[in-house]
């Protein structure tokens, strides 16, 4: 049964300022996933001493990575990237719309690719939503339209960060197209993965459609888990229906 991992990984750093890619592929590793789709990466950013993180993490787990840089600013790049240990084909990466006139506002996108799972294709995109309602809103809205979700036949999962609780308008826009897989199992308390050290808020998210069967959704819980990143991975094993 495929296993797939959502996760904004900080950076990869830790909530004790401690800068360490081994790390974030360890916690990832422990949950076995064949997709994963990662936030906040970033690649030949002096910040983070200039490693392509979505390179290093595919190489420490074994994956081919699918990079999309949200920002770019010369060389140095951060955005979103979904690895896998199965064969892929990227089939979409772009920017995603945000607002005018709010100062200090990041660049955000989404990444598609679509992932042969036993003769199958998975249509996969991974996203990160801004911190602005109205921005998340219009990003929601793109997710939806034709370039995005409405070019997906078949099987699709849409993973990340989304900035947003399961009570806003974005969270409703989406789930208007696709169903949230903690719904689908009816969790009751739900899964939450913000902030690291006591997740308290549901705002990364499990997208489905009907071809998925979603069998089961958790979180990590070890102590390395709660340091290295302020979020912890999101996880589901799926199965795809015939």
């Amino acid at each position: 049964m495929p296993r797939l991992l959502t996760y904004n990984v900080h950076r990869c750093v830790g909530t004790d300022r401690k800068l360490d890619v081994e790390r974030i592929a360890r916690v990832i590793a422990a949950e076995r996933p064949d997709i994963v789709c990662l936030q906040e990466i970033d690649v030949g950013r002096a910040r983070t001493d200039g490693v392509d993180q979505a390179a290093r993490l595919a190489e420490l787990l074994g994956m081919s990575s699918r990079f999309h840089p949200a920002m770019q600013r010369e060389d140095e790049q951060y955005g979103d990237a979904i690895l896998t240990r199965y064969p892929d084909t990227l089939r979409r990466t772009g920017s995603l719309p945000t607002v005018s006139g709010i100062r200090g506002l990041e660049s955000r996108g989404a990444v598609w690719t679509e992932i042969d799972i036993d003769g199958v294709g998975l249509n996969v995109l991974n996203t990160h939503f801004g911190l602005v309602p109205a921005e998340q809103r219009r990003q929601a809205a793109a997710l939806v339209g034709k370039d995005w979700l409405g070019a997906c036949k078949g099987p699709t999962i849409l993973a990340g960060d989304f900035n947003a609780t399961s009570i806003t308008r974005p969270y409703g826009s989406l789930t208007r197209h696709l169903r949230d897989a903690q719904r689908v199992l009816g969790l009751k308390p739900s899964v939450k993965t913000f902030p690291s050290a006591y997740p308290a808020i549901r705002i990364d998210h499990l997208f489905v459609s009907s071809h998925i069967a979603v069998e089961r959704v958790f979180t990590g819980n070890s102590p390395e888990v709660r340091t290295a990143s302020d979020h912890v991975p999101l996880v589901m094993d799926f199965a795809i229906r015939p």
